[in-house]
């Protein structure tokens, strides 16, 4: 009965965003949040004073989704409105105008370093809007950069899955340098398949068996380096296989290795009714190099921002992040408040449970780099104040049914994760387990991507996960590299199904009510990601 009153939410919230007509993501995170408070009340006896401090937890949880995705609005916006998005579309036509190699090339490959650089959902945040600037459709670009994301996410945010997800089970350099390579072959062997399964969402089927070549280059441009770092290192694989899959991958679409001789026009590239003739790429792209470069220095600023403050060979990082308290204050029964010189904002022990919230201001992206690089753009651009109102006008427009959206999904999430042992996660992992036995290790991945459906991050869910498979991996005498292995990529391709992460992208994008629809197609790749984690565990235990 635990593991059915801990699941009855979950399946209520996947039935009335999936099914025909489905309720929007405002309703259906709200509805979610409701019902999982009254189970944790009512059924698992929950304290009423800890599912309060739950729910306030939510809400202040919910301010970093929030404030990543009115930064990425409002830097795209800039971009529309100051000409660089133009300017940016008719250079990449000029690189390639085939459809398949500009989505390899923003789809793929930029996604690959700015999820190594970043994480926090900002990939797709800021590829779609590239992508639907060059004509291609919203839902259809929102699901493209969704599913192509998970590859890289293990190593997302300078490693911070693995060194920090893993960092409380007490293992050891060489265990994690261990998982680290494992989980990169695991992810190397999936991104063959991926990125194809990806791409049909967008093009036809012929127009990529054309240029099927070009694909697996580009892929193997990326993976290929990520491999190779994670062999010495587990923070940077994901940065540098961006790094060179970005440069190897524009060289390649420029060169027309791999891509079909003559290219097909976008409309007949693309799948049917996706692109308006307005909206094919331009017969000349003679751009000035200065233009080009005026409209790349925002990209490049924002690129050049995440890695300066996520690499900790230059200090920002641990700057940004210190919690040395400048100001501390009790809020009475709510907690202790606390401000550092960094602006990292603390509430400890909300209302006297062992429940703590921080918000880093200026390592979230947000100000760095959406909203600097967002003034850049429109500064570059010589465009009065009178612009700089209108995108934040239209900004806080397209914003308000994601901020719904985000604080009940964010509610939804923290109260499945509170009570201990008696919490609706380990209830449901440990039930997973005993469910499937000694064949465990073929469905390891699939515990993961749950954590990330809840979370929307790889590295909660390792931090939720990771000690059940750790357990799980010792009472089954199974390695346990392999097995933290199987969690992390499991994590990683639950991002394709998690909840604020597509809520985010749809607001990025402006779509309304389709959280449903792309949840039902990012399901399809989800599950052969964990049919081919299964496959290489079953290998794994041949070979080891």
């Amino acid at each position: 009965m635990d593991l059915f009153f801990a699941a009855v939410p979950i399946a209520v919230l996947i039935f009335v965003m999936t099914k025909k007509n489905g309720l929007p993501s405002t309703v259906a995170f709200a509805l979610a949040g409701v019902l999982t408070y009254l189970v944790r009340i009512l059924y698992f006896k929950t304290n009423s004073s800890l599912a309060h401090a739950a729910v306030v937890n939510g809400l202040l949880q919910a301010l970093t989704p929030i404030s990543i995705v009115f930064g990425a609005i409002l830097f795209f916006v800039a971009l529309e409105r100051s000409g660089a998005m133009g300017t940016l579309s008719l250079w990449l036509d000029g690189v390639s105008a085939n459809p398949v190699a500009q989505l390899m090339i923003v789809g793929w490959s930029f996604i690959f370093l700015i999820e190594g650089a970043s994480g926090f959902g900002t990939p797709a945040a800021l590829a779609a809007p590239i992508l639907v600037g060059l004509g291609f459709p919203p839902l259809r670009v929102a699901v493209l950069c969704i599913i192509m994301n998970a590859v890289p996410t293990s190593f997302g945010a300078v490693g911070t899955p693995t060194w920090f997800g893993f960092g409380a089970l007490g293992l050891a350099e060489s265990q994690l340098l261990e998982i680290g390579l494992k989980a990169a072959l695991m992810h190397a062997v999936a991104a063959l398949v991926i990125p194809v399964i990806a791409l049909r969402f967008v093009v036809d089927w012929k127009e990529i068996r054309r240029n099927l070549l070009f694909v697996e280059l580009a892929v193997l441009a990326s993976v290929l380096p990520m491999v190779a770092v994670a062999a010495f290192n587990y923070e940077f694989p994901s940065v540098a296989g961006g790094m060179v899959g970005l440069l190897t991958t524009i060289f390649l679409a420029r060169s027309g290795v791999g891509l079909a001789k003559k290219e097909a026009s976008a409309t007949d590239a693309v799948a049917p009714n996706s692109r308006s003739a307005s909206q094919q790429p331009s017969e000349t792209n003679a751009l000035p190099p200065g233009e080009i470069l005026r409209a790349l220095t925002p990209l490049l600023a924002v690129v050049g921002i995440l890695l300066l403050t996520r690499i900790p060979f230059f200090g920002l990082r641990q700057l940004l992040n210190s919690e040395v308290a400048w100001v501390s204050v009790r809020l009475g029964p709510l907690g202790v408040f606390s401000l550092s010189p960094s602006l990292v904002f603390r509430l400890q022990a909300i209302l006297g449970e062992d429940l703590h919230w921080s918000y880093a201001l200026l390592y979230v992206p947000f100000i760095f780099p959406f909203i600097v690089s967002a003034g850049l753009a429109l500064i570059l651009y010589r465009r009065p104040l009178s612009v700089f109102l209108e995108v934040l006008k239209e900004t806080l427009a397209r914003i308000w049914k994601p901020v719904i959206a985000l604080f009940g999904a964010l509610i939804f999430v923290q109260l499945l994760t509170i009570d201990g042992a008696r919490a609706s996660t380990r209830i449901l992992g440990d039930g997973l387990a005993g469910g499937t036995g000694d064949l465990w290790i073929y469905f390891a991945g699939f515990l993961g991507a749950l954590g990330s459906f809840f979370s929307g991050s790889n590295t909660i869910s390792n931090l939720t996960f990771g000690p059940i498979q750790l357990r799980i991996a010792q009472d089954l005498a199974l390695p346990s590299t392999t097995m933290l292995a199987l969690q992390t990529v499991g994590a990683a391709m639950g991002n394709m199904v998690a909840i604020h992460n597509i809520v985010a992208v749809c607001a990025v994008l402006g779509l309304k009510n389709e959280e449903g629809a792309i949840l039902k197609k990012t399901f399809i790749p989800t599950l052969v990601y964990g049919i081919i984690l299964a496959a290489l565990a079953a290998v794994w235990l041949v070979v080891s």
